[in-house]
């Protein structure tokens, strides 16, 4: 039986707050933060991936359990000598105020949460919600949009991107043609938002992005769909805005050959060049001299999840199958000299019935010190998901110095 295998198998039996270690490989150190166990009204089956706030906490959500079993909110709270706490800060009531979130919450300079539920609301179509702290350490709720009415978009599976003080998103049905939207909510007077339907996907420019969006630094907004444009395998696109228009353009659609139905949102490098991931490519978007963009692939290994930057501008990211024994993986995608990108599996997950994770349905979110954090789907203790890191070396090394 290998090592690996082996140290997972002796820390089955360990308490999940105890932090086992998972795995080591290439700078990183990976362990179990926290298993969910729904029975007690906590979270259960984590779909979205995490954020960190500047105290290194963790926020993320979890598509069932809570005290209505509709879903919840979580925080993981960094305590000292590397023990974590959990705290649920709001349940789902699958009413007007939303039920099963499937997307990362995102945090604004005050430490309000913002996200999306894909079920609940005024229409049962969805929700944006607004989470504020309040004194003695409640938290409140409050929708700032139900999806469903009339042309409105329908059903957000992805989170949302704060610019300007306005939330940007996606819908992955409804609209004019049913086929899914972009959506922007801006803050009024009083306390409420105004949403309003920036595009609606008709077929030949995407169909259902299920993914959520980038800005660069103009304010123009970018994204994926899972089907839809000249091969009907997906597209990458972009949105600029004239004035209060807003055009749609499709950069780039899939074929096949080059990907293939793309569930993975973007993320920009240094230099302005979009990457992404589809179900068989990860691929890379360069600007082209005079306008027009140019798609490469990086790897034939792809992935549902989204991607980020991480040590020396390598990309890293999340696999919800494969490895080992089928449970997902960690993986690196190195970036080496001349152009040339080399695909490294960080560690493969085992499953509940060796104490740890399985099956991660998003990707990995990013501290100052280059740890990386991220949920599985399945897995843990109670085999309901858990939150994992991989402690980056270095980082360890100069904090034992």
């Amino acid at each position: 039986m290998p090592a690996k295998t082996l140290s997972i198998g002796l820390i089955a039996t360990l308490a999940i707050c105890a932090a086992p270690l998972f795995a080591t490989s290439r700078f990183f150190t990976g362990k179990i933060l926290y298993g969910f166990e729904s029975y007690s009204g906590d979270g259960a089956y984590p779909r979205a991936g995490l954020v960190v706030d500047p105290a290194g906490n963790l926020f993320g959500t979890t598509n069932l359990g809570g005290a209505y079993d509709d879903g919840a909110v979580f925080e993981l709270i960094r305590k000292a000598g590397g023990e974590w706490t959990e705290k649920i800060l709001y349940s789902f009531k699958d009413g007007a105020d939303g039920a099963f979130p499937t997307a990362a919450v995102i945090l604004d300079t005050a430490g309000n949460l913002y996200g999306t539920t894909s079920a609940g609301g005024s229409n049962a179509q969805g929700t944006v919600f607004e989470l504020t702290p309040k004194a003695g350490g409640v938290w409140s709720e409050k929708v700032l949009h139900s999806f469903g009415n009339g042309k409105d978009g329908e059903r957000p599976y992805a989170g949302l991107v704060l610019d300007n003080g306005n939330l940007y998103g996606t819908t992955y049905v409804g609209g004019a043609e049913g086929l899914g939207t972009v959506f922007e909510l801006a803050p009024k007077a009083g306390g409420k938002w105004a949403e309003r339907v920036l595009h609606s996907f008709s077929g030949e420019d995407g169909v259902s992005p299920y993914a959520g969006l980038v800005t660069d630094a103009a304010g123009d907004l970018y994204g994926t769909t899972y089907a839809g444009g000249a091969g009907g395998l997906g597209t990458v696109f972009e949105l600029t805005s004239s004035g209060a228009k807003w055009a749609e353009k499709v950069l780039h659609s899939f074929s096949g050959a080059d990907g293939e139905y793309p569930t993975a949102g973007l993320v920009f490098d240094h230099a302005g060049n979009l990457y992404g991931a589809t179900e068989t490519t990860i691929f890379e978007l360069t600007r082209k001299a005079g306008g027009g963009w140019t798609e490469s692939v990086l790897n034939n290994s792809g992935t549902e999840n989204n991607l980020i930057f991480g040590d020396g501008g390598n990309l890293y990211g999340t696999t919800p199958y494969g490895g080992t024994t089928n449970n997902g993986s960690v993986f690196e995608l190195a970036h080496k000299a001349g152009g040339k990108w080399t695909y490294l599996s960080l560690y493969d997950f085992l499953g509940a019935a060796n104490g740890d994770g399985a099956n991660p349905l998003a990707g990995l979110a990013l501290d100052r010190s280059g740890n990386m954090y991220g949920t599985t789907y399945s897995g843990g203790p109670n085999d309901e998901g858990t939150v994992f890191e991989m402690v980056h070396q270095l980082s360890k090394m100069v904090k034992n110095q």
